[in-house]
């Protein structure tokens, strides 16, 4: 069985452990049952859930049994680890559909086939919406001193700005006791989370000791932080997410390639599959040939079949090669054409009509219309990857690539674009 916690640390994503020696024997031993919560608090996850998502997974790959709980009944409530506002509670309509697309896509990460490591995927509404307002009180409330609850880092930093609700003050009972029910339905003596976690992850242990008097551990993975000081996860557009819908696959797999070069290997670490060779062949790659991003493609095709699949991986790279002249543009779909597009700068029409210089300034790619009159003259100008010279060229709807898109490209690199209707 694999040393799973080496290979945590080795990955650099280990960032707490209530006793790391007991884990590491328990863990030994033979295979233990781990869980990792995720909120419904949006339609999907983002990449900051994938990093806990994957060292579950990890530990399904090294030998153990995991638990995919998806918080159908706190995420009525919501967390206030790291706000310093009260949430929004949303409908549980809205919650419960939260809940049934999150579970596809945590679905997608761990594998069911039976035998001792099959996965398991629960919410914790099954359990909560049977409790009363008085059981809750009575058999679980009276384990919690409130002196320790208010010396948790989520409460304290709340209570020294606006304050928070009884609601949100009961959430790290409620997390507590999803830890209790799964160690007394599925024998689970793990719990893993983001380091934001850890306050209600030991609130869970300590819940055991007390109630059960079970031994049973808890373990955070790291904070993912960038080199730049910008926050990891966010693109200009927002967050990044796991639904195609919300992140397109070429905005996702643009977002991995992205990567600055201080951070291209750590992120292969907290996000890859890949081995330790295989790392540190492309650790020497970023050295002695960064121009080449040898790491950064392999971070962004591994993440991009990982999530989408390899058809999509495909289409997002036969698209980056299409925009800048070196594939087919009509061989693209609509969706990638579309995902595409809303990276770059783009003008957005009723009807076409107007020049290819007044439509290049409109989307932005250059800063004004006699700057792209001068761009169409000096040979520098192309749509859909066809050099065009005459400035008053306007395109036409046989130009139309899936009947609403044009490709604008402004010399070898800076690409924008029309969207018609």
């Amino acid at each position: 069985m694999t040393d799973i916690l080496d290979e945590l640390e080795w990955r650099d994503v280990l960032a707490q452990t209530t006793d790391v020696d007991a884990l590491r024997k328990a863990l030994s031993e033979g295979p233990i049952t781990v869980y990792a919560g995720f909120d419904p608090t949006a339609p999907s996850l983002h990449v900051g859930n994938l990093a806990t998502l994957l060292i579950l997974t990890r530990f399904q790959r090294a030998g153990h049994k995991p638990i995919g709980l998806v918080g159908g009944a706190t995420g009525l409530i919501g967390d206030p680890s790291g706000r310093s506002t009260e949430r929004a509670l949303n409908t549980s309509d809205v919650v419960a559909e939260w809940v049934r697309r999150i579970r596809v896509q945590v679905e997608k990460f761990l594998s069911f086939e039976p035998g001792p490591t099959a996965a398991t995927l629960v919410s914790n509404l099954d359990w909560t919406s049977e409790l009363s307002a008085i059981d809750f009180l009575r058999d679980v409330g009276k384990h919690f001193p409130v002196n320790r609850m208010l010396a948790r880092e989520s409460v304290a930093a709340r209570l020294g700005g606006d304050g928070l609700s009884y609601t949100e003050f009961s959430y790290q009972i409620l997390q507590a006791n999803d830890y209790l029910e799964l160690f007394r339905r599925h024998g689970c003596t793990l719990q893993l989370g983001g380091s934001d976690q850890w306050g209600n992850i030991t609130a869970g242990v300590d819940l055991i000791r007390r109630v059960e008097g079970g031994h049973v551990h808890a373990l955070t993975g790291k904070l993912i932080t960038k080199a730049d000081g910008t926050k990891f996860g966010k693109t200009a557009g927002g967050a990044v997410w796991l639904d195609a819908a919300l992140t397109s696959p070429y905005a996702f797999y643009q977002y991995w390639l992205n990567a600055d070069d201080r951070d291209v290997v750590r992120f292969l670490k907290v996000f890859t599959f890949r081995s330790r060779e295989e790392i540190e062949e492309l650790e020497k790659a970023v050295a002695e040939r960064p121009f080449a991003r040898e790491a950064q493609r392999a971070l962004a095709e591994d993440l991009t079949t990982m999530v989408h699949g390899a058809d999509e991986l495909a289409a997002v790279v036969a698209a980056s090669k299409a925009l800048f002249g070196q594939g087919s543009l009509d061989e693209l779909s609509a969706s990638t054409l579309e995902g595409a597009l809303a990276e770059v700068p783009l003008a957005k029409v009723d009807a076409l009509g107007a020049s290819l210089a007044d439509l290049m300034a409109e989307s932005g790619l250059v800063e004004s219309k006699s700057a792209a009159r001068r761009a169409i003259k000096e040979g520098g100008a192309y749509l859909n990857n066809v050099k065009i010279t005459d400035e008053a060229f306007a395109p036409t709807s046989d130009d139309l690539l899936q009947g609403r898109f044009l490709v604008l490209r402004r010399g070898k690199k800076s690409i924008g674009g029309v969207v018609v209707g």
